[in-house]
C-alpha cells in the first residue's frame, strides 16, 4: 500500500468530519490535538521513563557563526522511544494532523500548498528560518 498524498488525505478527512464541523470547533479540537501530544511525550518522561529530559542553557561558542555553533546544540532528551510510547506519540500527532487538514478544508487551503510554500521558505532562509 502506497503512503498517501496530502491532498488524498485532506479529501479523507473532509468526507470523515462529521461531528466537528465548525470552524471553532475544529480550532478547538486542533488545540486539544497539540495538548494530547506534549502530555503523551511528557508521560514518555514522567511515566514511562524511556526518555529522558536534561534542559541546559544550549552552549554558543562566542565568535562561531550559527552554522558552526549548530553541532553544539543539543536537543536535551536522552535515551530512545520505548514501542508503546512512540505508538501513543505518533497517534496523537495522527489526530493533530487530522484535525489541521479539516482546519484547511475550512478555509480552503490544500496542505500540499503550505508544505510546498514552507519548504521553499526554509531552502531560501535557510538556518535562519524561524530563529
Amino acid at each position: 500500500m502506497s503512503t498517501p498524498s496530502l491532498q488524498s488525505f485532506q479529501d479523507q478527512v473532509s468526507e470523515l468530519l462529521l461531528r466537528h464541523r465548525s470552524l471553532i470547533d475544529v480550532l478547538s479540537k486542533t488545540g486539544q490535538a497539540g495538548a494530547s501530544v506534549n502530555r503523551a511525550v511528557s508521560k514518555a518522561i514522567t511515566e514511562c521513563g524511556c526518555i529522558e529530559l536534561h534542559a541546559t542553557k544550549q552552549k554558543y561558542a562566542p565568535g562561531r557563526n550559527i552554522a558552526q555553533n549548530t553541532p553544539l546544540l543539543e536537543t536535551h532528551v536522552e535515551g530512545e522511544l520505548c514501542e508503546n510510547c512512540k505508538e501513543v506519540i505518533s497517534s496523537e500527532l495522527g489526530r493533530n494532523l487530522f484535525y489541521m487538514s479539516a482546519l484547511c478544508n475550512l478555509l480552503n487551503i490544500s496542505m500540499e500548498d503550505v508544505v510546498e510554500s514552507e519548504s521553499q521558505k526554509c531552502s531560501t532562509l535557510g538556518m535562519f528560518n524561524l530563529s
